[in-house]
C-alpha cells in the first residue's frame, strides 16, 4: 500500500480493541514520531497503555472506547504551532495506517494527564491522536466538491489530484474550511475561520502534497 492508498482507506476510529501495539509495529510507529520531531522541531510524544485520558464524561460523550494509546501533539507556543502539528501529525497518522493501525484526531474530548507527558514551560499540548487497533476501520465522511474549495476549474491534473486528496483529509467536525488557489506554478492554501481550522490546514496541505506529488516548496 502506498501513501495515497492509505489516505483513501484511512477513516476516523473511536472504538479500540485491547490488542497492544508492540514489536516491529511499535518500533516503526515510534520512528514516525521521532522523524516528525526531527523535521519539525516539535515535541510529539507517543503515550502507551494510558487509559485515563479517555476515561472521562467528555470522552464517553464523544463515543470513545478502549483508547489506551495516543500521540500527544506538543510544541513551542507560537503562530505556526497549529498548522505544524496538523501537517506532521497527519504524516504520522498516514504512516500508522500503513502499519495497520487506526487513528482519530481529538481536540477536546480527552483529559490531559500530566504525569504521562513531558511539557516544557514554553510548550503547549495542542491536541492528541488516538491510535491502536480499531474495533472496525471506520467509514468515509461526506465531502465537499472541488469547485467549493479550489480554483481555477481548468487547473492542471496534478493540482486537481492534490485537491481531491485534501478533500479526503480529516477536519474538525468535518467542516473542510480551507481553500486552494493555483497561482502560476505555486499554490496558495488558506484556512477559513472555524474551530481548529489552522490545524486542519496543516493536515490538508500534507494530503495535497501526497495527491499532487509536489514538494513543500509548492506553497506560497
Amino acid at each position: 500500500m502506498n501513501l495515497l492508498k492509505a489516505i483513501e482507506q484511512r477513516h476516523s476510529v473511536r472504538a479500540y480493541t485491547d490488542r497492544p501495539i508492540e514489536g516491529e509495529t511499535l518500533s516503526r510507529l515510534q520512528k514516525l514520531v521521532d522523524n516528525a520531531n526531527k523535521a519539525s522541531g516539535l515535541h510529539i510524544q507517543l503515550v502507551l497503555n494510558e487509559p485515563k485520558a479517555f476515561d472521562s464524561k467528555m470522552a464517553h460523550y464523544g463515543k470513545f472506547s478502549g483508547v489506551k494509546n495516543y500521540i500527544a501533539l506538543i510544541g513551542k507556543r507560537g503562530g505556526d504551532l497549529d498548522e505544524k502539528c496538523g501537517y506532521y501529525g497527519e504524516n504520522i497518522v498516514i504512516g500508522a495506517q500503513l502499519l495497520g493501525l487506526n487513528t482519530c484526531w481529538v481536540a477536546l474530548t480527552y483529559k490531559k494527564i500530566d504525569e504521562a507527558l513531558q511539557i516544557e514551560k514554553d510548550e503547549k499540548l495542542l491536541m492528541v491522536i488516538a491510535v491502536g487497533y480499531g474495533v472496525d476501520n471506520g467509514k468515509a465522511h461526506a465531502s465537499k466538491f472541488y469547485d467549493e474549495v479550489a480554483s481555477p476549474k481548468d487547473a492542471p491534473r496534478w493540482f486537481k489530484e492534490g485537491v481531491e486528496a485534501a478533500l479526503l483529509a480529516p477536519t474538525a467536525m468535518n467542516q473542510q474550511k480551507f481553500t486552494f488557489t493555483l497561482k502560476g506554478d505555486k499554490v496558495l492554501a488558506k484556512a477559513k475561520f472555524g474551530a481548529c481550522s489552522k490545524t486542519d490546514l496543516g493536515i490538508v496541505k500534507y494530503h495535497f502534497e501526497v495527491g499532487s506529488g509536489k514538494d513543500p516548496d509548492i506553497w506560497i
